[in-house]
């Protein structure tokens, strides 16, 4: 529960803010008596299943990154510390990075990097030329 609150937390503020206009909205005189509980559901639903839906692909995405780097592939993380001349890490077990549950580490680097912003850095091979 508590890597849903690490991912999760910028959308669940956003989705309070909307409940809170959308119950300042539907308390106003003009609006039917009805549109309180009607608006409050609705947005609640829609904030709700974008919510779920994003933290099962980044869980998703967060499990896949894991096992890559597990078979001694490289993965790619982004950087916000250093926003100059290289936004990504590339991480692998040669470079001397270990997974510790959610996080990459290593002793030469300062900060650790979730995998939550991590991605597949298999290079594609390129397409053969048809004639």
């Amino acid at each position: 529960m508590e890597s849903f609150f690490t991912l999760e937390i910028a959308y669940i503020v956003i989705g309070i803010f909307f409940l809170a206009v959308t119950l300042f909205v539907t308390t106003r005189d003009f609006m039917p008596k009805v549109a309180l509980k009607r608006g409050m559901i609705g947005v609640f639903s829609i904030f709700a299943l974008m919510i779920g839906i994003h933290y099962a692909l980044t869980t998703k995405r967060m499990r896949g990154v894991a096992e890559i780097f597990n078979e001694g592939k490289t993965v790619i993380c982004e950087n916000k510390m250093r926003r100059t001349i290289s936004q990504s890490v590339l991480i692998s077990k040669e470079l001397g990075w270990r997974l510790e549950g959610d996080y990459f580490k290593n002793p030469d680097f300062e900060r650790d990097f979730m995998t939550a912003r991590c991605v597949d850095y298999s290079p594609i091979a390129p397409k053969e030329e048809t004639k």
